[in-house]
């Protein structure tokens, strides 16, 4: 089984590569699954999710990869969270990601909790230091909370890994990939998991199983 990523960035927001290039890289790195999850707020909602939508489509039915259209939204008013989810879900995208508070960027305070409690949100990214609290929110709304491979965001893992084992809330391995040398085969991965803390025992619930749920809620 190839490997599933499921945020990762392109030119259509801060990444380097463009949505094709990036997918060609994660073939060669042996992936089954891509989801583009292009930064998104108010001023390029629209723009970036049409375009990630259509590129989705082509580059799934020309390549040998599977590209899910998603969004981050990204420092947006918590307030907007669940309109602005909405909002991507009418233009097409398949999934959503909220930026979450990470220790290393000045995100507003509040946007765990509002992203937990809203209903379109598949994925808390890089949630920075979880409360107990949202770690249970976590586990009652099924919202999956990302340990990641990326500097600065993955200084908060092994607190992420540790409340999710306490409350049984769900785990998934990303890379937040922005530029070439940023995606990671499926072995990187599993010791990201580990070292993080997963127990052994859910680590193939955590690397297959809970992105192949988030992929059967995609397609």
């Amino acid at each position: 089984m190839g490997r599933i990523d499921l945020h990762t960035h392109t030119l259509l927001s801060d990444g380097e590569l463009t949505p094709t290039e990036l997918a060609s890289r994660a073939v060669e790195l042996d992936h089954d699954t891509l989801a583009i999850t292009d930064h998104v707020g108010l001023s390029n909602l629209a723009n970036v999710t049409e375009q990630t939508v259509e590129a989705a489509e082509k580059i799934t039915e020309h390549m040998e990869i599977e590209v899910i259209p998603g969004v981050e939204l990204s420092y947006v008013p918590i307030s907007l969270i669940p309109k602005l989810t909405e909002n991507a879900r009418d233009l097409g995208a398949k999934l959503i990601l909220v930026h979450g508070e990470t220790i290393v960027e000045p995100v507003p305070p509040g946007t765990n909790i509002a992203a937990l409690k809203c209903e379109g949100v598949d994925i808390l990214a890089h949630p920075g230091l979880l409360s107990l609290e949202e770690a249970e929110i976590a586990e009652k709304t099924g919202t999956y909370l990302e340990l990641t491979s990326r500097d600065g965001h993955s200084l908060t893992n092994g607190r992420i890994a540790k409340l999710a084992n306490q409350t049984e809330a769900k785990l998934v391995v990303n890379t937040d990939a922005h530029g070439p040398d940023d995606l990671i085969t499926s072995s990187e991965a599993e010791a990201i998991a580990l070292g993080s803390g997963v127990d052994g025992d859910i680590l193939r619930e955590v690397l297959e199983d809970n992105p192949n749920s988030i992929l059967e809620g995609c397609r």
